[in-house]
């Protein structure tokens, strides 16, 4: 343990101090939790007190907060939590990072960013490769931040049309047995899409740019056989493809495209005898001029602060089963490659 000290952290507006603070000060008794320190309000000052070195990270904390506020960020717990990571890691210089352009607007004017340095990562990535590959959990925006690019780039006409698609894998029921035409038997596969697009563009909007086939939603089979020019294509849940439909679909690929293909490789709902398309395409075009690979953590999740937990409880349950098992038997869907 090291001496106890006291630190003054300044704010420059009162206006910023009270983001930091949040709802019934919040964000400040989530900071004196997870740091083990006490801060006390003075005026536009906050006096911190505790062991040296978890004074020097809630000082860090608080003063990358407050940059944030002052830049007319908000502030909410997802984002006091992911800050906490940072400067425990030692990475908060990245912090400026996060108060970055707006990718777009909603249809209701929420404009949206990245959340985090893995996110900003990932969005410079897709403005700067024809081809980028998000992997990461759940929660870590993959696929709303990509259409969140595809719909900007629509509006700024760098491309004429947008094509998202994901693999219509059967968890355990038989396409033949839903009910309705073939569009209503895929549609609940599509409809995390959709609902993205609702979000950016509105329900009138989308149908409109659907009708005129500016816009289209589709299971990954229809894919076969075309040429997409001039396209912002996304490929979701990516790691339900097997590796045929993979270099199909990157071989879809036209003049003026753009394409991001997302995935999760510990969510793989494959056959045990399939390989997915995902993981071998991380595997093969690792390295290949024009192509990113983005790997999102646990850390990049902005859902609830549970879900974060969720991912890192399997992802431990999953390093222990690999420990226990013997050499070179298969450990299942959670195996890493070193």
């Amino acid at each position: 343990m090291g001496r106890t000290i006291e630190r003054i952290v300044n704010a420059d507006r009162v206006e910023d101090l009270i983001a930091v603070f949040g709802s019934f000060d919040e964000h400040i008794k989530r900071i004196e939790e997870s740091l083990s320190v006490a801060i006390v309000n003075r005026g536009t000052d906050l006096k911190i007190s505790g062991d040296e070195e978890a004074v020097d990270k809630a000082a860090r904390t608080l003063e990358g907060l407050l940059a944030l506020a002052s830049k007319g960020e908000s502030i909410d717990e997802q984002r006091v939590r992911y800050l906490i990571t940072l400067v425990r890691e030692g990475n908060d210089a990245q912090v400026s990072q996060m108060a970055k352009d707006v990718v777009c607007i909603t249809a209701k004017g929420k404009p949206i960013k990245a959340k985090t340095v893995g996110q900003q990562n990932y969005m410079k990535a897709i403005s700067r490769n024809t081809v980028t590959i998000g992997v990461g959990p759940a929660g870590t925006g993959k696929t709303y931040l990509a259409v969140a690019a595809a719909v900007a780039a629509f509006r700024e006409r760098t491309v004429n049309r947008i094509v998202l698609t994901r693999p219509a894998v059967e968890a355990g029921e038989r396409l033949g047995f839903l009910p309705g035409d073939l569009q209503n038997k895929v549609d609940p596969y599509l409809r995390p899409l959709y609902d993205a697009l609702y979000d950016m563009l509105g329900a009138e909007t989308f149908q409109k740019y659907q009708e005129r086939g500016s816009i289209e939603v589709a299971p990954l089979a229809y894919m076969r056989g075309r040429t997409l020019d001039d396209s912002f294509i996304i490929l979701d849940e990516a790691q339900n493809t097997t590796s045929e439909q993979m270099k199909m679909f990157l071989t879809r690929l036209g003049f003026g495209s753009k394409v991001v293909i997302t995935g999760d490789v510990t969510q793989i709902d494959l056959p045990r005898d399939k390989t997915s398309g995902l993981k071998d395409a991380i595997r093969v075009l690792d390295g290949v001029k024009d192509i990113a690979i983005c790997r999102l953590t646990s850390a990049d999740v902005v859902r609830h602060a549970l879900v974060q937990e969720i991912i890192n409880a399997y992802e431990r349950a999953g390093r222990n089963t690999e420990i226990k098992k013997p050499a070179g038997e298969f450990h299942g869907r959670y195996k890493r490659k070193n």
